[in-house]
């Protein structure tokens, strides 16, 4: 079930104005404290929910340890691994009709990820930890059909 994540904070967040509701001023404010948390885990969990795409790419990717891998089966995505802190520019490109992400270091290498690889939505949650990314950006870069997009750049 691909909205599982978010309906267990739906359901949180549900609990916690629940507990909101049942008298006096500490269970409203616990209530309230945890309904902001709640809200937080279910757009979290929407945006990387509108991040998934079904499996129809050659290839897997891994996240390890601040390393985004790719591993490829050959062709023009051949795989390799860049660490999230070497990584300067994200781009979204269309490689023959189909999504791919373009990881670019500090020293030049690329690393192209098709969007629908086996485990590519574990990059929500890496992207997520870019300094300046907005992930609304890249869930709406998704869903367009523009053909090549810069979507982050890092600073400096």
């Amino acid at each position: 079930m691909q909205h599982r994540e978010t309906l267990a904070a739906g359901a949180c967040l549900a609990l916690a104005l629940w507990i909101a509701t049942r008298g006096g001023w500490f269970l409203a404010a616990l209530g309230l404290a945890l309904g902001a948390v709640c809200a937080a885990w279910a757009l979290m969990a929407w945006r990387r929910t509108r991040f998934v795409r079904p499996v129809s790419a050659p290839g897997v990717v891994d996240l390890d340890e601040g390393r985004i891998g790719y591993y490829g089966t050959g062709g023009m995505m051949l795989g390799g691994y860049m660490a999230l802190a070497d990584l300067v520019e994200i781009r979204l490109l269309r490689l023959d009709g189909a999504p791919c992400w373009r990881l670019k270091s500090a020293d030049g290498q690329a690393l192209l990820i098709p969007v629908a690889a086996t485990g590519s939505e574990k990059l929500f949650d890496a992207f997520a930890a870019l300094p300046g990314i907005e992930l609304g950006r890249l869930t709406a870069a998704l869903a367009s059909d523009i053909a090549a997009q810069s979507l982050w750049r890092r600073a400096g």
